[in-house]
């Protein structure tokens, strides 16, 4: 609807509004009447042409009360997965005693052929489990007529790790010679177990080391003047986010770092507040300060000779770094760490 439209109607309901004039006569005085129709967009009153027109100078922005840094958030990701809960032990075991029920049988002369090592080692590790094929499930018969009864009792230690573990183990030794001969039990060398979960640096305490903790994520820290911070400086000109986090990070600890800069967008933000005088002037800037997320694949930090003052290091997980950090500062920054 155009603008002039909307005022000829205005003006008919105001005109329509007087006892003495009807809807017809209405309608007819819009369309004649002495009103100026004009644009909304117009100006609403004339201004002499000889009225000097006010200037102003252009106000100047007042100088920031903040400094923009950029910082980088270094993790090392898992490198094992977790430990499993016991509801999940036995429930991943019952997964596989309904797949042994499930499937179709076994066929031996398929993976072994007749009168070799091979296939007399099978033959005495499948009497062992008394014909279970399946090698960590006990005593079970997916095809006999007890195949039904797959479930385990309460606190049965059949699912746990611990116990599938040393059943893998176990048929893992070799029970036959390359020549086809049984090897006496009192011979039989046993398999090493895998390495365990707890490392020498988590036995020590030893937070400098990358190898513990090794179902977490690890974030390296720093202690500054403001105590346990993340890798941060100021953004120079020119530069872009991830390539001042790139940098603050080789100048905080090295270059003896193969690390990959995941995004370039950043995942935290904290902010500092600047600190006034009593006349509000600023007597200290605040900062801002964007994160980027990284990951490190090899190497380790050094601090030796960086020009921002750090004095020592740490691989932390999340929890540790809740003592760290100080509350204003880990609220800014927990949303962007993983669970585990």
């Amino acid at each position: 609807m155009a603008a002039s439209s909307r005022g000829g109607r205005a003006v008919q309901a105001v005109l329509s509004t007087s006892p003495n004039i009807c809807a017809r006569c209405a309608s007819s005085s819009s369309s004649s009447s002495p009103f100026v129709r004009r644009l909304y967009s117009s100006a609403t009153t004339a201004t002499s042409p000889n009225a000097p027109t006010p200037t102003s100078a252009p106000l100047q922005p007042p100088p920031s009360s903040y400094n923009v840094r950029s910082g980088m958030i270094l993790t090392r990701p898992p490198l094992v997965t977790r430990k499993l809960e016991p509801f999940e032990n036995a429930f991943f075991f019952y997964q596989k005693r309904l797949e042994e029920r499930l499937n179709t049988p076994f066929i031996t002369s398929i993976y072994y052929k007749p009168d070799t090592a091979r296939r007399l080692d099978w033959n005495i590790k499948v009497q062992d489990r008394k014909g279970t094929v399946a090698k960590e499930l006990g005593v079970y018969n997916g095809k006999s007529s007890k195949a039904w009864d797959d479930e385990l009792l309460v606190g049965d230690a059949l699912s746990d790790q611990q116990s599938v573990v040393k059943a893998l183990l176990k048929d893992a030794e070799a029970r036959v010679s390359d020549d086809a001969e049984v090897i006496a039990a009192a011979d039989v060398i046993p398999v090493d177990p895998p390495a365990g979960r707890e490392t020498e640096a988590d036995q020590k305490g030893d937070v400098r080391r990358l190898d513990r903790q090794l179902d977490r994520t690890l974030y390296l820290v720093v202690k500054g003047d403001d105590g346990w911070v993340f890798p941060s400086d100021v953004i120079v000109n020119g530069e872009n986010l991830h390539e001042s986090a790139k940098r603050t990070l080789d100048e905080a600890a090295g270059v003896n770092m193969n690390t990959w800069v995941v995004g370039r967008v950043p995942v935290a933000h904290v902010v500092t507040q600047p600190v006034l005088k009593a006349d509000g002037t600023v007597d200290k800037k605040g900062d801002k300060t964007f994160f980027i997320k990284g990951r490190i694949m090899a190497g380790q930090a050094d601090l030796k000779g960086n020009r921002f003052g750090y004095s020592d290091f740490k691989w932390l997980t999340r929890e540790e770094l809740e003592k760290e950090f100080s509350p204003a500062y880990f609220k800014g920054v927990r949303n962007m760490m993983a669970d585990r």
